[in-house]
């Protein structure tokens, strides 16, 4: 049947098939364009823009963003609706900041409700509390957001922006989502990887009403590379992903909390 929602258009920069580790069980994820933050380890920071752009990948230039509509990515998504439905899967939403398109990201969500399939979002939830319940809440099933750190100064020297609105949208969006809000952190030596940072994010996630998740993702160096195809640096190069023990140990003062804590997504 023809809706109007399928003909709104975003910008993505890829598609991704058969996940495991972005929502319940095998997923589709759509990558939206453009991020209010910039991360200093972000493993897509061909995503950061909202502009499409070259990068240049094993030396040939490849064209990152393209302009489509919601029924070309629904068709897309749609393949798969087997493996969707064997295995408790769906569509999720990531970025960039899936956010940024609210109307495109909005559209996403409610065709794929309307076409009987599971929905997710990974977002930071920076962004302005009235449209996110508006126009995401009621078309999301899973709803997973990085707390990365709980002081503000910290947070705005990693990642460009204070984490106030961040903090202050999640107690408004586990009111309404509960059970089916799911914490998770990126785990950044130098940045938030002591036991004291963890379980003050993990006691927060704890203070969220109904809330009972919370995902340790341990740092990993994955997409650095990109960024010299971008021409830009790499800030952390210096950096070395946390071993096994260091997160094993993250791990068990989160679970003090009571909270189920996991490594990995």
């Amino acid at each position: 049947m023809y809706k109007d929602y399928l003909q709104v258009k975003g910008r993505i920069f890829d598609i991704q098939k058969y996940s495991v580790h972005d929502g319940p069980g095998i997923r589709t994820i759509v990558f939206l364009k453009g991020c209010p933050l910039r991360c200093k380890w972000c493993c897509n920071p061909e995503s950061q823009s909202g502009k499409i752009q070259t990068m240049i990948v094993n030396g040939e230039e490849k064209v990152m963003g393209r302009d489509v509509t919601v029924e070309e990515v629904m068709e897309e998504v749609m393949r798969d609706v087997a493996h969707y439905r064997r295995s408790g899967g769906g569509l999720t939403l990531s970025g960039g900041e899936c956010l940024m398109q609210p109307e495109f990201a909005s559209a996403l969500l409610q065709a794929a409700k309307d076409m009987g399939i599971s929905t997710a979002i990974e977002t930071t939830s920076f962004a302005n509390f009235p449209m996110i319940e508006d126009k995401i809440l009621p078309f999301v099933d899973t709803y997973m957001m990085d707390i990365k750190h709980m002081n503000p100064a910290k947070h705005k020297l990693f990642t460009g922006q204070s984490n106030e609105k961040i903090l202050t949208n999640a107690k408004r969006i586990a009111e309404r989502k509960g059970e089916n809000l799911i914490i998770r952190t990126p785990v950044v030596p130098t940045f938030n990887d002591t036991p004291e940072e963890i379980l003050a994010i993990s006691q927060f996630a704890r203070s969220l009403p109904g809330v009972k998740q919370h995902h340790l993702l341990p740092y990993h160096r994955l997409g650095s590379d990109k960024y010299e195809g971008l021409g830009r640096d790499y800030l952390l190069s210096h950096i070395e992903p946390p071993s096994n023990e260091k997160m094993e140990e993250l791990l068990t003062v989160a679970k003090t909390t009571g909270l189920h804590v996991q490594i990995g997504g």
